[in-house]
């Protein structure tokens, strides 16, 4: 069973690309990480939220690498000083 998430971001108007910039970054790290399987950085067409997505081949992997995303300065819950509200976060599995 696969484990993913998505997760909606609200970066200031003024931070929007450097916030865009950030996600990728951090997508880069993902990708080498044992039981990755997705990555993605999206933009709603009014640029008022970045969605992020992720899937890895288990709970444990995501985890693992979240840790790696943490040592980078992205977390998975709370407020960056780039953000305007709190995050949306939501967790999947797969069936």
């Amino acid at each position: 069973m696969s484990f993913g998430f998505v997760a909606f971001h609200y970066p200031a108007p003024e931070h929007l690309e450097e916030f865009v910039r950030d996600c990728h970054q951090v997508a880069e790290a993902a990708r080498r990480q044992p039981g990755f399987l997705s990555v993605g950085v999206w933009v709603t067409p009014d640029g008022s939220a970045v969605v992020t997505t992720g899937a890895y081949e288990s709970k444990e992997a995501f985890l693992a690498a979240a840790e790696v995303g943490r040592e980078m300065g992205a977390t998975p819950d709370g407020l960056s000083e780039l953000e305007v509200r709190p995050r949306e976060v939501h967790f999947l599995v797969s069936r």
